[in-house]
């Protein structure tokens, strides 16, 4: 089967459009990606559009009828905090099975303020209280703590370096330094999440135009194409404890095992990570589930400086969810952007010097959902 590759990636600058709808959001990101790629609508054979918000909506084909309706197939896409990237690995597989050559994938989301998970209804045995997502990240990091000694000020010190990071970062939401006394000392959320340790929900959108090997060649864009290495997803792994509280862990554990053996590399490869910091506990806890470091070391990542910009594999320099925004439906393909934006050498400010491997991570779900858990390995060429 043929390598496939990104060709044309952007995104928008995260935030807060009131004014603006799905649909324009959208086609705002699949135009730039266009324009990166040096293509037009004509040149796409098919769409992916990942969007949660309004998954009964048809947001990929109220898109195209936006900026250009060209009978091509749209497969509209809903699948937790997972959303972008689902599409995006739509795309991949797609060509991958030789159907098409040229696809599009979109990931957008127009978020409202407030607690995401709060409704429901009546919560399982075990879970009382534990149906908002601060709750679930809350008891993940009290977990760790347990085990492995881990401290408030570990986990708040994930905070205060994607919130660093974030003001290189001209397309975050927030672009503000944190000093680690005002991370900790602002409002509790959920023990040991403070409100500075939770991702914002903002709008925004992400595209990217994939390509087979064929293609590449025949157009002569290999000079700016970012090869996809490998592509994996996976779901909860059967566990005693998932009839009481989520594992997110597990999911991600199984794809990591999956997306290296899919890529022949390992964990020590990896140049730079975009990892899903929808809590600063969660990013502590990633670390080992992704293989950056042995159980129960990820403190230590965090202390020595490995994680941050400069360090032996920094992580979410993009400023993160925490930071940067957490548009469920476009954070995937956000990612992948970041990734490819600095295996392309144009990260600015913030580029990571010499990368070229770069691994993408996305895990959504809650009580009483399951968890989808996606994740990408991307190639400089």
């Amino acid at each position: 089967m043929s390598h496939v590759y990104v060709v044309g990636i952007d995104m928008i600058r995260f935030g807060r459009y009131p004014d603006r709808t799905v649909p324009s959001l959208a086609a705002e990101a699949a135009l730039m990606a266009l324009d990166d790629a040096g293509l037009t609508l004509k040149d796409m054979q098919a769409l992916y559009c990942g969007n949660l918000g309004q998954a009964s909506g048809m947001v990929g084909q109220r898109m195209l009828a936006e900026i250009g309706q060209t009978a091509i197939p749209v497969t509209n896409v809903a699948n937790a905090c997972a959303t972008g990237a689902t599409a995006f690995r739509g795309a991949w597989m797609s060509i991958k099975a030789g159907v098409y050559d040229t696809v599009l994938a979109v990931g957008v989301e127009q978020m409202g303020k407030g607690l995401l998970g709060g409704g429901g209804g009546v919560s399982p045995e075990g879970l009382v209280g534990s149906y908002t997502m601060p709750a679930m990240f809350a008891h993940i990091g009290m977990e760790h703590s347990q085990k492995y000694g881990t401290t408030f000020a570990q986990f708040a010190q994930v905070s205060v370096k994607n919130h660093h990071h974030s003001t290189l970062n001209p397309k975050s939401m927030y672009r503000k330094e944190t000093p680690l006394e005002e991370v900790m000392g602002s409002e509790m959320i959920a023990y040991p999440n403070t409100k500075l340790m939770c991702s914002v929900n903002v709008d925004g959108s992400a595209a990217a135009v994939l390509m087979s090997e064929k293609k590449v060649k025949q157009l002569g864009l290999m000079d700016r194409a970012v090869r996809i290495r490998a592509s994996e997803m996976s779901s909860n792994p059967y566990e005693e404890r998932q009839a009481a509280m989520p594992d997110f862990s597990g999911a991600t554990r199984v794809a990591a095992k999956r997306v290296y053996e899919q890529a022949g590399l390992g964990a020590e490869d990896i140049n730079l990570v975009e990892l899903h910091d929808c809590f600063a506990t969660a990013e502590l806890v990633h670390y080992e589930n992704l293989g950056l470091c042995a159980d129960g070391e990820a403190g230590r990542l965090i202390d020595d400086g490995t994680t941050a910009l400069g360090g032996r594999v920094p992580v979410n320099v993009s400023g993160g969810l925490l930071s940067k925004g957490h548009p469920l439906g476009a954070t995937g393909i956000a990612n992948i952007y970041e990734v490819a934006t600095h295996l392309r050498g144009k990260a600015g400010a913030r580029q990571v010097e010499g990368a070229r491997i770069g691994m993408t991570h996305v895990v959504g779900g809650g009580p009483g959902m399951g968890t989808a858990c996606a994740i990408h390995i991307l190639e400089k060429v």
